[in-house]
């Protein structure tokens, strides 16, 4: 089979086996599968990704980034596959060239060019045109940007969906979503003892957030602090009341920590909920 494998590409490029497939999985990129269905990437392929890592590498944001090539898919004529164009970056904007126009895919708006346009002389390169504001514009990613693109990685590349929480979180330290995923990440990985200023943070921030006291419980419980671990569950089950595992917990604890009439209470609130 000719072409060039995932990990030839992640290496070639700089990208993560999970960043290619997401481009694979969104229809960007069409790759051949091999015999045991493993993906081959021919050159055509391998220029777009270029073209995708040097749009991250001139911070512009995941989701505009996602937003321009799916945009970008609907503007093209039927039939043209995506990798035909080329995309670069003029100041803060994603332009698209096709040899006959050139446009912005996340407004549709055509750009004319005025003679200021530089020459493609690489492979899909990001081109950045004369434009006097540009030194003094930066595009770093937002603490937004930053969590959603752990949410991407979570899948195959929980390491490096911790070290995108971890940044969302140095840019906004009370970003309660970023707390509960880093959290969660942080406990499976076996570490209940890092998850659980996480999911107190989270609760912080936002005072409402059932799922942070529930995972908080069960932090607290994998680390054999059973009375905290029930009052976890307790506001678990006030923010959520329809949670049926956080009131079973709360019976499995009660009944240890000798509370027979709380655990009763909880058990059948448990029952009903999972009955219906």
């Amino acid at each position: 089979m000719n072409g060039y494998s995932t990990s030839e590409v992640a290496k070639l490029l700089g990208l993560s086996p999970p960043q290619i497939r997401g481009y694979v999985r969104a229809g960007f990129v069409s790759p051949e599968r091999g015999e045991h269905g493993e993906l081959w990437f021919s050159f055509q392929d391998l220029v777009f990704l270029r073209t995708a890592r040097g749009l991250m590498a001139a911070r512009v944001p995941p989701r505009r980034i996602r937003t321009a090539l799916r945009k970008l898919k609907g503007q093209l004529p039927e039939g043209q596959p995506i990798t035909s164009a080329r995309l670069g970056v003029e100041g803060n904007r994603v332009v698209v060239d096709d040899g006959a126009q050139r446009w912005q895919p996340e407004s549709g708006q055509i750009l004319f060019d005025f003679g200021g346009a530089e020459a493609v002389n690489e492979v899909a390169p990001i081109v950045r045109h004369a434009d006097p504001e540009a030194p003094k514009k930066t595009h770093e990613f937002s603490a937004d940007d930053w969590f959603e693109w752990g949410c991407e990685l979570e899948p195959g590349s929980p390491g490096e969906a911790i070290a995108a929480y971890r940044r969302a979180l140095e840019l906004a330290p009370e970003h309660a979503d970023a707390h509960v995923n880093l959290g969660r990440l942080l406990h499976e990985a076996g570490d209940p003892a890092a998850a659980e200023p996480h999911y107190e943070a989270a609760l912080a921030a936002r005072p409402d957030d059932g799922t942070a006291a529930f995972n908080l419980g069960v932090a607290l419980e994998d680390q054999r602090k059973l009375p905290e671990a029930r009052l976890a569950y307790l506001k678990a089950t006030r923010l959520d009341p329809d949670n049926a595992d956080a009131h079973f917990n709360v019976a499995r604890l009660a009944e240890k920590l000798g509370r027979p009439a709380e655990a009763l209470q909880h058990l059948q609130t448990y029952r009903k909920l999972t009955r219906s």
